[in-house]
């Protein structure tokens, strides 16, 4: 090894021991109670504050004072995310990973951009956007939005099947009710108007007895579209998001567990986990139990059947011997004496 590589490597342990003891430091502030509820109360203080700039004389009166509100807040959120950062500064990667920290990040410094701080729309938008951060500290919130994130997909599916459904009916609705009706369907966009409407059962008896003035078929017309649209169409979007909403509690309990694990470290040697085995398993355990003891069981009357054969078709001792059964224990017929007569 040469001089340069033996020097480089204590630079690199003593750079990395500096960043872990900076994660750790900023870390025991971050995941401290005072500082969520800190930041908490920040948020919330600056959501009041964006509500009395609505007001024309306050801003007039007191433009200086709360321009100098908002420059405290933003300082604050800026020290508040740096702090953040800093308590990833051995793994900068899982900074980034986290979706709510690249939110923060761009919701806090793109106040400093000048083309943002000169646009004071712009500029109003991003400070009502950090009121959304309160979903890091509320947690039943932060699902929520992330349900809402996840049920985009199977939203986009309703939204297309609904417009599909409420074209056809307008059209059919324009053919029919035309002439009768040009309030509500004498074009195509004032039927759409109409059947959206309907869609929340806003003036159905009016449409109803409107249409039975035109023709009895008409209850068809109406009845079918508000089954389809107002009835199945609406549960079909609650089940998606109540689906969406069951995956997002799940995706949370799993994080949860994860930065659980992540976060304790163990000082001596890692234990081996002894994993408690689940009903399934357990089940498992006591079916091969069972088995295994049937297995004995048959293996011992195999071999009690085998004995009892071997018991009943052993020989006797004299055909053990060569004796047929019921001769004599002379083996030489000529040394017998003749039978008399």
């Amino acid at each position: 090894m040469t001089d340069d590589a033996a020097t480089h490597l204590p630079g690199t342990r003593r750079s990395r021991a500096a960043r872990a003891a900076l994660a750790d430091r900023c870390r025991g502030v971050t995941e401290a109670r005072w500082f969520g509820a800190a930041v908490f109360a920040l948020i919330i203080a600056n959501a009041l504050v964006l509500g009395i700039e609505t007001y024309t004389g306050v801003v007039h009166d007191w433009h200086g004072q709360l321009k100098l509100v908002e420059h405290c807040f933003l300082a604050a959120f800026t020290v508040e995310i740096l702090l953040r950062a800093g308590a990833h500064a051995d793994r900068p990667r899982d900074f980034f990973r986290d979706p709510w920290n690249l939110f923060d990040l761009a919701v806090v410094f793109s106040a400093f951009l000048p083309a943002v701080r000169e646009n004071g729309t712009i500029l109003r938008l991003l400070r009502l956007a950090r009121v959304l951060r309160t979903a890091r500290f509320l947690p039943q919130l932060r699902v929520f939005l992330v349900a809402v994130g996840r049920s985009l997909p199977g939203t986009m599916s309703f939204l297309i099947v609904g417009a599909l459904l409420l074209y056809v009916y307008a059209m059919v609705g324009w053919v029919a009710f035309a002439e009768s009706d040009p309030e509500h369907f004498g074009s195509l966009g004032r039927a759409v108007l109409t059947l959206f409407l309907l869609m929340t059962l806003d003036g159905l008896g009016d449409s109803v007895r409107a249409g039975l003035e035109i023709s009895r078929w008409s209850i068809v017309y109406y009845a079918s579209y508000v089954l389809l649209a107002s009835f199945v169409l609406v549960n079909v979007l609650i089940g998606v998001v109540i689906s969406s909403l069951d995956e997002a509690r799940e995706l949370e309990r799993e994080q949860e567990e994860a930065s659980g694990a992540a976060g304790v470290l163990p000082a001596g040697p890692v234990p081996i986990p002894v994993s408690t085995p689940t009903p399934l398993q357990l089940a498992g355990i006591e079916a091969e139990r069972e088995l295994r003891e049937r297995i004995v069981t048959a293996r011992r009357a195999l071999d009690d059947l085998e004995a009892s054969l071997q018991r009943v078709f052993a020989p006797a001792p004299h055909e053990a011997e060569g004796i047929p059964l019921g001769a004599s224990a002379d083996p030489d017929p000529l040394t017998r004496e003749p039978h008399p007569g």
